[in-house]
């Protein structure tokens, strides 16, 4: 016998909701799914060991070149090192002056189409120097160290004029992306903004036009909310894409992520390691992404009423198939409001 939850989930119609954050539309198909409680995922492989890696204290002389640690001073033990990526997906050493390449030009138009030399910056956040150390288990001000970090070298990278766009991302577990199992963050920072980014500020800007507000300032409905601190709220979102994904959203107007305060920072860090607790004690320790959704370097004011700054967590269980990667239109088999549920009732053990 099915139990009530599993029914009533069973019994409700399909819907598809528009995002009007991404400016997508979300098929949400419960018939497609088993009991929200039930969605557990396999626990990720562990690509490397702590007798072969490189990012452990003791290991630097492996890694590619530092560019800061916290605490500073070389002589101490480090919590915190951001390096360059030994493997960088664009080359820092493209342009050598803060205005643009050695020719102080870095487009130009291809035969097929646009071309833009790859100059931008790809950095490595290593959370902890101990191997077995996630960023969940860190105390709240350890991990606002970490997301102040981000800031630090984020504003750091802002002094390059080209450099329009800077993603800071997580990947958590060998399908999602990780190659190193020790815990660490990247940034990556690019001489465009990317599709997505520009397809969400066309979209809070139609939405602003129309109301006057901005869509993540709008009081997020109790159905949606998990847990809200002084600072921040996280929410799984109206249309979330992907079963479980949550935002972390903070509560005041803000558009840029690195303009982050050293409080909020500590409010952040609570909130983001009991939310990472809550998703790996509900969902087995699921390979996840986060990333910070944050406004383009070179905003101007007129934009920034309605661009408003929130952390991603999307936990990695269920893949992406022809439908949506010919549509762009994704299949949720998870409601937003049942996700939300079960994450306010997770018990997070002390």
């Amino acid at each position: 016998m099915a139990s009530p939850s599993s029914t009533q989930t069973q019994s409700r119609s399909p819907e598809i909701r528009k995002d009007p954050v991404n400016n997508r539309w979300v098929i949400f198909s419960p018939a497609r799914a088993k009991r929200p409680t039930d969605f557990k995922a396999k626990s990720p492989q562990n690509p490397n060991s702590s007798s072969s890696c490189p990012f452990c204290i003791g290991n630097e002389h492996e890694c590619a070149p530092e560019i800061f640690r916290v605490p500073p001073d070389p002589k101490s033990d480090w919590k915190i090192r951001v390096i360059q990526n030994l493997y960088p997906a664009l080359s820092r050493d493209i342009g050598s002056k803060k205005d643009g390449g050695p020719d102080g030009e870095m487009r130009c138009t291809g035969d097929l189409g646009r071309v833009v030399t790859g100059f931008g910056f790809h950095d490595v956040v290593i959370e902890s120097p101990v191997h077995s150390v996630q960023l969940q288990d860190l105390e709240p001000r350890e991990v606002g160290e970490v997301l102040l970090a981000c800031k630090k070298r984020i504003e750091q990278i802002k002094e390059y004029d080209l450099i329009k766009y800077v993603q800071v991302f997580k990947n958590h577990g060998a399908s999602a992306g990780a190659s190193m199992s020790h815990s660490h963050s990247q940034l990556l920072a690019l001489p465009v903004i990317p599709p997505t980014i520009s397809a969400r500020i066309n979209s809070t800007k139609e939405y602003f036009d129309q109301t006057g507000k901005c869509c993540l300032c709008e009081v997020q409905p109790k159905d949606l909310q998990i847990d809200v601190t002084t600072h921040f709220i996280s929410i799984v979102p109206f249309a979330a894409t992907f079963p479980f994904e949550i935002w972390i959203i903070p509560r005041n107007h803000s558009s840029h992520f690195h303009e982050l305060d050293n409080e909020k920072a500590v409010d952040l860090g609570g909130l983001l390691k009991l939310t990472l607790r809550k998703i790996s004690v509900q969902l087995n320790n699921p390979p996840f992404n986060f990333m910070i959704q944050t406004a383009p370097l070179q905003a101007i004011d007129t934009q920034l009423a309605y661009i408003h700054w929130f952390l991603q967590i999307v936990p990695q269980l269920a893949g992406v198939g022809g439908f949506e990667i010919g549509t762009g239109c994704y299949i949720n088999p998870v409601f937003s409001e049942d996700a939300a549920k079960v994450m306010r009732e997770v018990n997070v053990p002390k």
